[in-house]
């Protein structure tokens, strides 16, 4: 799935890189104001990750909060993202990993809301994300039984689908992360378009009417 680093990160380092990544993803369209989460492991003890409830423009990298890996502590006055539980069951799972990115970017949102899993992965994609991925049951948001779901659907792959609810991707450092993000979103929309093309007989065209129309044939209410 390409190469690496695996360096540790000192914790300015970090930072720097999730505050980074984090304009780079909203101006992609995968995340947006305080929804998605970024973290990126420091150490085999720490993880630092974006806070609770501040948008991405306003976040400066001293605002990325520290979280320790075994109990989720961390100091000051900043909260960390409450989707702290979904990283730190994956720094736990995946030893290799190094940069956790929850988003909500389109294509990946509409085929996680049909509950579906891809298992027909192009060559090219399995290079980055893996030979499958896979959706998970739903849970709510910042619970223990969303980490656990997301983690056991992501074995395997570095990347999985969230119910009704985005997508995570994981990588050994933020650039293979963000790879995962981009060829996901490609793979999700060719997924949609494939799906919405068999149930109508017409070759979609319009990216909102692609996912309008994916919902309305295979959408579930949770």
């Amino acid at each position: 799935m390409g190469n690496a680093k695996s360096s540790e990160l000192s914790l300015g380092q970090a930072q720097t890189s999730v505050w980074e990544s984090g304009i780079r993803l909203l101006k992609e369209g995968f995340v947006a104001r305080t929804w998605g989460n970024i973290s990126i492991r420091v150490n085999e003890t720490l993880f630092v990750i974006t806070p609770s409830g501040i948008g991405y423009e306003a976040l400066t990298p001293e605002m990325i909060v520290p979280v320790a890996i075994d109990d989720l502590s961390y100091e000051g006055t900043i909260k960390p993202s409450s989707e702290k539980r979904l990283h730190q069951a994956i720094y736990r799972d995946r030893q290799e990993i190094r940069a956790v990115v929850h988003t909500h970017q389109s294509a990946a949102s509409s085929v996680s809301a049909s509950r579906k899993d891809i298992v027909e992965v192009t060559r090219e994609a399995s290079e980055i994300i893996g030979p499958y991925v896979r959706t998970t049951a739903y849970a709510l948001p910042g619970t223990s039984r969303l980490a656990t779901l997301a983690t056991q659907a992501i074995r395997g792959s570095n990347a999985a689908l969230l119910a009704h609810h985005g997508a995570v991707c994981i990588g050994r450092d933020m650039d293979e992360a963000f790879e995962v993000c981009k060829c996901l979103e490609s793979l999700c929309q060719a997924f949609v378009e494939k799906a919405v093309e068999k149930a109508t007989g017409k070759s979609p065209y319009k990216s909102g009417m692609v996912h309008r129309t994916y919902l309305d044939q295979h959408g579930q209410r949770h």
